[in-house]
């Protein structure tokens, strides 16, 4: 199979485990993207997942530079179709179905079970993800202390991210 045959397939799967949002899918995505395919190394991947998190608009539009790196602007393409084709699909027939059903038992049901499935797949995410980035004990410190500050503050998330950007480089500097 060919390099964008390939992207569609694999980033329309993925457009299915985005429940509760792109971390849920991030996991697979480095499987998937690092470990089968080899198009990125982890480091990569969790720099494109970075600047995703920091871009104004859908946080997974970095997917879109994956393809670009495999296969230019066709897989670029191919990669926005097949991410956000299915799951805007099956979010316009759920919504649809949702609002007649709504009064239903076994909706209700279904809500509550898919909460905590929700919860267990962005905390995967988390943890995949943190497994790549937290890479010593600066890293370590950085995300500790913006943990504990969102979890005890109603701070703006951007200051945070500007003086991790800051600690970031006097620490690393600029390589």
């Amino acid at each position: 199979m060919n390099e964008v045959a390939t992207l569609a397939f694999v980033f329309a799967s993925l457009s299915l485990l985005t429940l509760g949002g792109g971390m849920a899918a991030y996991p697979e995505l480095k499987t998937l993207a690092v470990d089968v395919h080899h198009w990125l190394t982890l480091p990569e991947l969790d720099y494109l997942f970075s600047l995703g998190q920091l871009a104004p608009g859908p946080n997974m539009m970095m997917v879109v530079s994956v393809g670009a790196l495999v296969a230019g602007w066709p897989g670029a393409f191919v990669v926005l179709c097949a991410f956000f084709g299915p799951a805007a699909v099956l979010t316009l027939i759920v919504g649809r179905l949702w609002s007649r059903l709504r009064e239903r038992r076994w909706i209700v049901v279904l809500q509550r079970g898919l909460a905590p499935v929700s919860i267990g797949l962005l905390l995967a995410g988390c943890l995949t993800f943190a497994k790549g980035a937290l890479t010593g004990g600066v890293t370590v410190a950085i995300g500790t202390i913006v943990f504990a500050i969102l979890l005890r503050t109603s701070v703006n998330p951007a200051f945070l991210i500007l003086a991790g950007a800051i600690v970031g480089v006097c620490a690393f500097g600029t390589r």
